[in-house]
């Protein structure tokens, strides 16, 4: 069974494994043991703290296999994207441009910096092993954590937000950052993403160009960039779009990809997860709708994926494996959604 759960110091060495085989513009999964640690230590500080509102902290979760121990995923939540630097984002906008006299009227697509998601919280790190993409496990490691945010709104912003890796091609070259970022760092794409993986991105974002970007003026590659989701990406786009994320109005500044963005309240998984009591039986009979479910806990948080014949208004039942993965016993109470 996969079990998705807060990270701990001891899964060091599974994390650094799962971030040395993460896409490159992955940037919050560096292939650093030095920046994982402190990534972990920073997440276990924020799940054992108390806390009424969104601030510094971070939750850094793992999917597990329960069967082998091996670590399979794992995702995490910014409770504030840019609480201690700014968060860079282009902002897609329409420049007017009009000559009464000569009765001419152009719309043109440009490109602002801004930080206007700055406050927001952000979904990132998320990484799953090849095998398990398209299957539930992608689900319960990406969505496994709204269901964090659902148990446990004071610790969030009321939007959410995150980047999706843009298009680069198999050498690593990346369309949009050679025709914009390369201009202002003798750097390529791959080297810069690992740049800002081990220190900040914020550091080269300053240095971008802070006037408007005229989208017509850009190479063509560039222009079919953006907006595009790298293929070892789209499985994150996918589930996220379907859960109510919208993609139209900001894209990352280095690679050009979709930066996706929602309201809360609006997200699928948490405005239709229910919290229900549990009954055991140990004659459970899989068969019934597949479910995330969560215990709703805090350092203890567990969320698995179940096949449940559920009943809407009524407790839910468990197998004595489920509810031993959850944490929970008779009486308590999980949080589920349906997949």
């Amino acid at each position: 069974m996969l079990v998705m759960r807060p990270a701990q110091m001891a899964d060091l060495g599974e994390v650094q494994r799962l971030a040395a085989d993460s896409p490159i513009g992955v940037t919050s999964l560096p292939d650093d043991a030095g920046r994982l640690s402190d990534k972990i230590a920073a997440s276990e500080t924020s799940f054992a703290a108390e806390v009424s509102f969104n601030g510094e902290e971070s939750y850094f979760f793992v999917l597990e296999d329960s069967a082998t121990g091996k670590l399979v995923g794992c995702s995490a939540i910014v409770a504030s994207a840019g609480y201690s630097e700014p968060f860079y984002s282009f902002r897609n906008e329409t420049f007017v441009h009009a000559s009464r006299e000569l009765k001419i009227h152009n719309k043109i697509h440009v490109l602002s910096q801004c930080h206007d998601l700055t406050g927001n919280s952000l979904l990132t790190s998320f990484y799953v092993l090849p095998e398990l993409v398209g299957t539930g496990g992608s689900e319960l490691n990406s969505r496994g954590r709204l269901l964090f945010m659902a148990a446990h709104p004071e610790r969030f912003a009321d939007s959410v937000v995150t980047e999706i890796v843009g298009y680069s091609d198999e050498s690593g070259d990346s369309p949009f950052w050679d025709a914009i970022g390369r201009n202002f760092f003798d750097l390529n794409y791959a080297e810069a993403e690992r740049l800002c993986g081990l220190k900040s991105r914020t550091f080269l974002a300053e240095l971008m160009p802070h006037y408007p970007i005229y989208v017509p003026l850009l190479p063509d590659a560039a222009q079919e960039a953006m907006g595009q989701v790298h293929p070892r990406a789209q499985i994150t786009f996918d589930i996220l779009m379907r859960e109510g994320f919208e993609t139209d109005h900001y894209i990352d500044i280095f690679d050009g990809g979709p930066t996706l963005h929602a309201r809360v309240s609006s997200i699928r998984s948490i405005a239709q997860s229910r919290v229900v009591p549990v009954k055991l039986d140990s004659t459970v009979v899989k068969g019934g709708r597949p479910y995330l479910v969560c215990n709703g806990q805090l350092q203890d948080y567990r969320a698995v994926l179940l096949e449940l014949d559920w009943v809407p208004g009524k407790p839910v039942t468990l197998s004595l494996e489920a509810a031993e993965a959850l944490g929970v016993g008779e009486g308590a109470s999980v949080r589920l959604v349906a997949v």
